[in-house]
């Protein structure tokens, strides 16, 4: 199997460097991801200024290619430029901070997995929730595992998932549970701060949802200490809306 590997932490995120670590089991890997982090960035690309990359070699002696632009950019120029073949699967992560609910729509991480799916290759995003003393390695056998049992059974062409593990999972054995993604608002308030200028600005503040979650979702599932695996799609067409207003006789 031909993998390429990205992030969105940075091409020296120890997330990045688990993952490849254990994804070589499974075949051959490349890797190209942002040569800075851009968490955050949701599916942000680089077309009016030059893309520039260069391969460079970590502490461990592995290579791998530093993309000065988005999760996005590293993974249309590494399929459309950096692999010397087409990569077979597209795996981005290990993140630092899980990509749950609502955050799979700001997320650098999934984004760069569903650039993979957009050539049609079956790819995937990989969380782990955030703490002090995160144990990727842990969570890159957990990764690797899940991804093996995707793989094999042979989804269609451009399949796209996301994965988020909970800390807890690293610790002892945990079960994996497919759900949907939680819709939850959350994180809609910032705390003023003045400079020392005198100049106020804004701080985003990632707190808790007003309604409670949803029972059921990967973010409840992710509470209770469960691997959770969700199917995407990028398509963001509601067909079952837009056969409804073919009736609605709009007019210009």
């Amino acid at each position: 199997m031909k993998i390429l590997i990205s992030n969105d932490d940075g091409v020296h995120a120890p997330g990045l460097i688990a993952l490849e670590t254990q994804l070589r089991h499974l075949g051959e890997v490349v890797v190209a991801a942002p040569a800075t982090e851009q968490s955050g960035v949701g599916h942000a690309i680089t077309y009016l200024t030059p893309l520039v990359c260069k391969q460079i070699v970590r502490p461990d002696r592995s290579s791998a290619w530093a993309v000065n632009g988005s999760p996005a950019d590293s993974v249309k120029l590494g399929i459309a430029e950096l692999c010397p073949w087409r990569p077979d699967l597209v795996v981005s992560g290990i993140n630092h901070g899980l990509n749950a609910g609502i955050n799979v729509l700001y997320s650098g991480t999934v984004a760069a997995a569903i650039e993979g799916a957009f050539f049609g290759i079956t790819s995937v995003a990989v969380s782990l929730e955030e703490a002090a003393d995160n144990d990727f390695n842990a969570a890159a056998v957990i990764a690797r595992n899940v991804i093996q049992g995707l793989v094999k059974k042979q989804p269609p062409a451009g399949s796209l998932f996301n994965v988020n593990i909970p800390c807890a999972a690293t610790e002892a054995a945990a079960e994996v549970r497919v759900v949907p993604m939680g819709l939850a608002h959350y994180g809609d308030q910032y705390e003023k701060r003045v400079d020392p200028g005198g100049r106020d600005y804004y701080w985003a503040t990632w707190n808790p949802p007003r309604v409670p979650p949803a029972d059921g979702t990967d973010v409840t599932e992710l509470l209770d200490g469960h691997v959770t695996v969700t199917p995407l799609q990028f398509d963001l067409t509601r067909n079952d809306q837009a056969a409804e207003m073919k009736e609605w006789d709009l007019r210009c």
